[in-house]
């Protein structure tokens, strides 16, 4: 896999990981459920044809405590607007999954400027008590894997503590990512995200795994009936809620397709 370069930007007098690979016009990336506390095969096949941007967010892997200042969702999305700028993503494409894929369509609602063109995967922030999501905190640990991958061990891959780390400050940092994800979401993961849906002019990809076991397929309907912008809807075979891990070729072509060479 391809070894990015590490870069460090202040959030809110925080330190946080941006990691840049590749060449051609950029594309920011925002982890999903979990973070990425390690490069993925997935940010490589993206780097084929583009300059992939990966910031942490705060409290994620790579994002230190920044989620401990922030106490609204107006605090987070003004961290998302800091982050664009710092990490030179102003005015570029975006993409994310399922926690990240929220904040993505968020800036693009709220500074639509900043945003060329969205591709996303299984946003979270929308609520149906007729068909409500997997609430991923209120499950046992050995059940996340499956709930989050169609293979579970694309997750549990991923989480596996590398060579030469902290035996003590890897386990901390998996479970400050998901903490920082429930100051986002909390409660059931309902944002009123569809209140700002149709700020949205960008043109936009929803993707959905076929096997998300999180966020019904249902929902990228109404993703899509409440954008403003023009919306393609596209199912990845063989993936969960993070297609990415589970089907990172196919979920990479569908990005990169959709968005085209810039």
């Amino acid at each position: 896999m391809t070894e990015p370069e590490t870069l460090t930007i202040d959030v809110g007098g925080f330190a946080t990981r941006v990691w840049r690979a590749g060449s051609g016009p950029k594309l920011g990336w925002f982890a999903g459920f979990g973070g990425l506390p390690r490069w993925v095969p997935f940010l490589d096949e993206l780097a084929r044809t583009r300059t992939v941007i990966v910031p942490s967010l705060p409290g994620f892997p790579g994002g230190d405590r920044g989620h401990t200042v922030l106490d609204t969702h107006l605090d987070w999305l003004m961290a998302v607007r800091e982050i664009l700028d710092k990490s030179g993503l102003d005015g570029a494409d975006l993409a994310g999954s399922s926690v990240g894929a929220s904040l993505a369509l968020e800036a693009a609602a709220l500074w639509p400027a900043s945003v060329r063109r969205l591709a996303v995967i299984a946003p979270f922030g929308l609520f149906d008590d007729k068909n409500p999501p997997t609430d991923p905190w209120a499950q046992r640990s050995s059940d996340v894997p499956g709930l989050m991958c169609a293979n579970p061990d694309a997750w549990t891959t991923m989480k596996a503590a590398p060579d030469g780390a902290n035996s003590i400050e890897w386990p901390i940092e998996q479970v400050r990512a998901n903490e920082a994800a429930a100051r986002i979401f909390w409660p059931l993961g309902n944002t009123r995200i569809e209140k700002r849906l149709p700020l949205i002019k960008a043109p936009t990809l929803l993707l959905w795994g076929d096997q998300d076991r999180i966020m019904p397929r249902a929902y990228a309907e109404t993703f899509a009936g409440g954008i403003a912008g023009p919306t393609t809807v596209r199912t990845i075979a063989g993936a969960g809620h993070l297609a990415e891990l589970d089907q990172p070729a196919a979920a990479a072509e569908a990005i990169t397709a959709f968005l085209g060479h810039g």
